[in-house]
């Protein structure tokens, strides 16, 4: 850990506006960025993907509530889950304030897991949300989209997830550990656990059409945390060692 740095006003001063020079630049880099993302072609999706809704059955179509814009969370929760994974809801914390100000602006945000729906609803409720929060269950969706994994691919080491392959599975030695940590927090072994991964995707209606037009996992999620946004503002940033978030209704209980 480095040490702590002290000074005077003015050295302060000094070295705030060197930093607001970076700072500058990485919001300059970031709109180029979203203009690039803004640039991808758009993939014409051809399959007809059923979700479960709170007003009942619903196209891919049918989650962009009439506008003509689509932002899906890819909500880890899977079919076993006893819970929703606590950083999944650590970010949707944020949604319920975003969606009407995305709405008016002709965009929907609605997550979307492999969960019953049923299941879904019960932990919205628990959680507080009144953001839209659809069920895929029984659909290809989230494998389509990266999101789901096979045995197959678990079983080979090869799971593919952010545009490349990773091998999720423990050293030896560690399953237990393993195992015992995912049954704390979502009530399943490490498997059952890892083979739902988080991320987004956007998608247009245009014409009757839907098409896909961008997805992100890992760590190009960082923006949508928005705890992150404030701690890399704080004077100890993210100063963390492990898993230190819950959901938010369990920090009293600890």
């Amino acid at each position: 850990m480095t040490s702590q740095k002290f000074g005077t006003r003015e050295e302060w001063l000094a070295a705030r506006l060197e930093l607001l020079k970076a700072e500058k630049e990485l919001t300059r880099r970031s709109d180029e960025v979203a203009r690039q993302r803004q640039e991808l072609p758009w993939v014409r999706i051809g399959k007809d993907y059923q979700f479960g809704t709170d007003e009942g059955p619903a196209s891919l179509a049918g989650l962009f509530r009439g506008r003509s814009q689509l932002l899906v969370y890819h909500f880890m929760f899977g079919p076993d889950y006893t819970a929703g994974c606590p950083s999944c809801s650590a970010i949707a914390d944020g949604f319920s304030g975003s969606v009407v100000h995305l709405a008016s602006h002709d965009v929907t945000l609605t997550a979307v897991s492999r969960a019953p729906l049923a299941k879904i609803q019960a932990y919205k409720q628990r959680m507080g949300w009144s953001f839209p929060f659809a069920s895929s269950y029984g659909s290809d969706f989230n494998s389509d989209f990266g999101v789901a994994h096979t045995r197959q691919e678990w079983e080979a080491g090869a799971v593919a997830y952010n545009y490349g392959e990773e091998d999720l599975r423990p050293a030896a030695g560690e399953q237990d550990s393993y195992d015992a940590f995912s049954q704390s927090i979502v009530g399943t072994d490490w498997e059952t656990y890892r083979r739902e991964g988080p991320g987004m995707s956007a998608f247009a209606l245009q014409d009757g059409v839907v098409y896909h037009t961008y997805s992100a996992y890992s760590r190009g999620l960082d923006g949508l945390w928005g705890m992150y946004q404030w701690l890399d503002r704080a004077p100890l940033g993210r100063n963390e060692s492990g898993m230190w978030w819950r959901r938010h209704d369990e920090y009293d209980s600890q």
